[in-house]
């Protein structure tokens, strides 16, 4: 049969826009190459100025949110139909990463090897932030981007607890039935439905300098009280229940022959459940010092709530699961994940949350960070069914 002969919807199939998985790499390595150190905002906001240009393009409505404390912009996408007070999708990326200037061009340089693509953020989290605009202009193209209630929130700080931007990330949550969020995939492809809440805490030390050799007797070691709390605190994991504590910074002295007056230390913890983060920011609060010549200070608490599993999530991800078999893909869950995002924001609000929606790979903050090639057209055909179908 010759072209001319063929049915016109057959033709039209044939001529349908469609999912292109070296088009999808090169928007992503377009955001790639704009290194985007999260405390220097400056270089966030370069990136942010990609963002805006291109949802601008494809006649969604943008607003440029202005950094503060010395981090970057915020961009906060509308889709042309998004109203006020109507139930809507909140899709959740951000542009930061935690690699510092000049690690695309020396110790993650970007290329491509066979299916493994590689780049400083490029799977935590640029091709995930990148695949819902990609989706959204496939949807433009198909003329079935029209009655979307969608918001596509950018934000510049989430590597360092989202200080700035968790105020906006839970206002807009509070608008939205669901929120998608684009950090990278897990355990071949699977997406995230729960992950432990962080604790963030600081111990500070005081006690009494001396000469080590001369006079020892007279001093009071901030060292020493401070290696008691360390121990104490690190024999509160409970792998059983999900708690870890991790000591993770140390700083203290002045000198290998003066008896310390200064110690200082930070602490992570993950916890399960919000009881769980109670209980262990309570304990950890309460230092005593077991010299009383010494002075023990703790502060802190939680950075992010624990994002517990509920049976809303449950039905958002049978909803995501079905659309996403539509394209192909068949979409799972992994496990409880100990780390966190901005997912943990809203899913603590009670908004139905499904997470770990970005591009497939692996070495999330490491200098051999990639994403398969493979993963990106199905990945995009996924975002394609949950912008248009999720309900």
């Amino acid at each position: 049969m010759t072209d001319a002969a063929q049915p016109r919807d057959s033709l039209a199939r044939e001529n349908e826009p469609r999912i292109d998985a070296e088009e999808i790499l090169e928007g992503i390595l377009d955001w790639v190459e704009v290194e985007t150190p999260t405390y220097h905002g400056d270089a966030v906001d370069k990136l942010a100025d990609k963002v805006q240009a291109v949802w601008s393009e494809v006649g969604c409505t943008v607003e440029r949110i202005p950094g503060r404390d010395g981090f970057g912009d915020h961009v906060l996408v509308r889709s042309p139909d998004w109203k006020e007070g109507e139930p809507s999708i909140l899709v959740l990326s951000h542009m930061d990463t935690v690699h510092p200037f000049g690690t695309k061009d020396e110790t993650n340089p970007i290329r491509r090897e066979g299916d493994r693509v590689f780049g400083p953020g490029i799977y935590d989290m640029k091709a995930g932030a990148y695949l819902p605009y990609y989706a959204w202009r496939h949807l433009k193209r198909l003329g079935r981007a029209h009655g979307m209630q969608v918001s596509f929130l950018y934000v510049s700080e989430e590597e360092v607890g989202s200080p700035t931007s968790r105020e906006i990330i839970e206002r807009e949550a509070l608008k939205a039935k669901y929120v998608l969020v684009t950090e990278p995939a897990r355990d071949g492809g699977k997406v995230v439905a729960a992950r432990k809440g962080v604790g963030r805490f600081e111990l500070t030390i005081t006690g009494r300098p001396a000469h080590a050799g001369a006079r020892h007797e007279d001093g009071r070691s901030a060292v020493r009280e401070l290696a008691h709390h360390i121990l104490e605190i690190e024999g509160y994991t409970d792998y059983a229940r999900g708690i870890t504590t991790n000591v993770g910074l140390v700083s203290a002295g002045t000198g290998v022959n003066v008896v310390p007056r200064d110690a200082r230390a930070e602490i992570d913890l993950r916890v399960v459940t919000a009881a769980d983060g109670e209980e262990m920011t309570a304990r950890i609060l309460d230092r005593v010092a077991r010299d009383p010549d010494v002075t023990v200070t703790a502060t802190g608490g939680m950075n992010r709530p624990p994002y517990e599993r509920t049976p809303a999530i449950d039905a958002l991800l049978e909803q995501a699961r079905a659309l996403a078999a539509r394209s192909g893909l068949d979409l799972q869950a992994t496990a409880l994940t100990g780390g966190g995002s901005d997912g943990n924001f809203t899913a603590a609000l009670g908004i139905p949350t499904l997470d770990g929606l970005g591009a497939d790979g692996e070495g999330a903050h490491t200098l051999h960070e990639q994403i398969y090639l493979s993963s990106l057209a199905p990945r995009a055909g996924m975002w394609v069914e949950l912008l248009a179908g999720l309900k």
